[in-house]
């Protein structure tokens, strides 16, 4: 069975914690090590966020004044590199003797999709709220509400199509665990005088860990968080955690825009296209997310 597996921020950082490798680095060999379970019986494609990551990166580039700041294509290559780095150290120790690759993956958007004039999509760590005015002013930064504090947002299109696709069939035909699509993939688009060029945006991860399940006829697509599984009513009196739950079920329900809800839409899109099961819960139950004894399962009513 081909299992993609999307790992969650949580993965790599939990919220509030520093913001350094060694922290990361435990957090992934927690992450590897249920991942390989997995692995043990099934192929396995890993993408991951990174959010936190490509948010550190453009502050550590704007130290740096004698050049412009790097663009967040290019940030974004640099934290697919380095995460997926990571990744795969933690996976090769897990997995003695089975191989490993990562890939760096671009993931073609529109240049006309709407999310450019609306940035949606959180990068970079939460500042007092009360730093709102002053980061808007110098930075030039747009900033939204995140829980305590603020956060800045960029622009988050909709993927439409994974250029290494080709690349990454080969892989999994050859039983190489393959990290690829990090961040959801390098932005680009096609130029109208042809060719492609890289992109302000950061993609959505779910979406591109969706659009990948499906380029790869997966039969399971695994998202995993920091919760045990999709609630409806979350926050309120009755929130409930959800265990197997159709596409129409849950597209009645509604979800919070920037943490459950595109996980809840990936989900759907990858059932309702491919037939699979797709499944959300906590990390370190992924084995048993898979067998359906844990998490919210979503497949076919």
């Amino acid at each position: 069975m081909l299992v993609v597996v999307a790992l969650g921020g949580n993965a790599l950082l939990r919220r509030g914690e520093p913001l350094d490798v060694e922290t990361q680095r435990r957090n992934v060999a927690v992450a590897a090590a249920a991942i390989a379970r997995i692995a043990a019986g099934h192929s396995v494609v890993v993408t991951h966020g990174n959010g936190p990551q490509v948010g550190l990166l453009a502050l550590q580039a704007l130290a740096y004044r004698d050049v412009p700041a790097y663009p967040l294509d290019v940030l974004g290559a640099e934290s697919e590199g380095m995460i997926g780095y990571v990744i795969e150290r933690e996976l090769r120790n897990a997995l003695p003797g089975r191989a490993v690759a990562t890939l760096l993956t671009m993931a073609q958007v529109e240049a006309a999709d709407p999310a450019f004039d609306n940035p949606t999509k959180p990068i970079g760590p939460v500042y007092p709220a009360a730093e709102a005015v002053r980061l808007e002013r110098e930075r030039g930064w747009q900033l939204r509400p995140d829980r305590a504090g603020v956060r800045r947002v960029v622009p988050s299109p909709e993927p439409v199509r994974i250029l290494e696709i080709d690349g990454i069939r080969a892989l999994v035909r050859h039983g190489v665990v393959t990290i690829c699509a990090g961040g959801g993939g390098i932005p680009v688009v096609e130029r109208d005088e042809g060719g492609l060029a890289g992109v302000e945006a950061v993609i959505d991860k779910d979406l591109s860990a969706a659009l990948l399940a499906r380029a790869l006829s997966a039969d399971r697509l695994l998202m995993l968080t920091d919760v045990a599984a999709v609630y409806s009513d979350w926050g309120g009196p009755d929130a409930r955690p959800l265990g197997v739950v159709s596409p129409e079920a849950l597209r009645a329900m509604a979800f919070e825009t920037g943490t459950m809800g595109p996980k809840v839409e990936a989900a759907c899109r990858f059932v309702e296209a491919t037939g699979g099961e797709a499944g959300i819960g906590a990390l370190a139950d992924a084995a048993a997310i898979l067998a359906g004894d844990a998490g919210t399962v979503i497949r076919r009513a």
